[in-house]
């Protein structure tokens, strides 16, 4: 499984909204800035993160972007299945129930059933609250 860099680039915009200041909108060309990503690509990933709610927006001076919540109710899981769809490392491990003629007899779906609950399960105990907390111990 790779993450792409639009997962990864919206994981920095979101990190990078959640660590300005709260209540104050912030311009996508600063995100850009900052975060060295074009600001055409920014808005293709913010319309995204825009549509599921997960951010808010405001048009004009002084407008820009921000978190529809607060960083704890994040998770680096929500935002990464938003932009890359399903985080399985493999295929048949993409749907609800996995109708693979092979299932039965596959011997090899455990290690994938395993590696997907260890993504799972790292992806979605991390929030941005979290990542905030290990950007500011990072810069001081």
């Amino acid at each position: 499984m790779l993450i792409s860099t639009k997962g990864r680039y919206a994981l920095r915009l979101m990190l990078d909204l959640a660590l300005c200041e709260q209540g104050k909108y912030v311009a996508l060309k600063d995100v850009a800035q900052r975060q060295g990503i074009s600001v055409k690509y920014l808005e293709q990933i913010i319309s995204v993160l825009s549509r599921a709610g997960f951010v808010r927006s405001v048009r004009g001076s002084g407008g820009g972007y921000m978190l529809t919540n607060e960083p704890k109710d994040y998770t680096v899981g929500m935002i990464l299945r938003l932009t890359e769809g399903s985080l399985a490392p493999v295929q048949c491990l993409e749907v609800e129930h996995n109708d693979c003629p092979r299932a039965d007899s596959c011997v090899t779906l455990g290690v994938w059933e395993k590696l997907y609950s260890a993504i799972n399960s790292v992806v979605d105990t991390i929030t941005l609250q979290d990542l905030v907390n290990d950007s500011s111990r990072l810069t001081s």
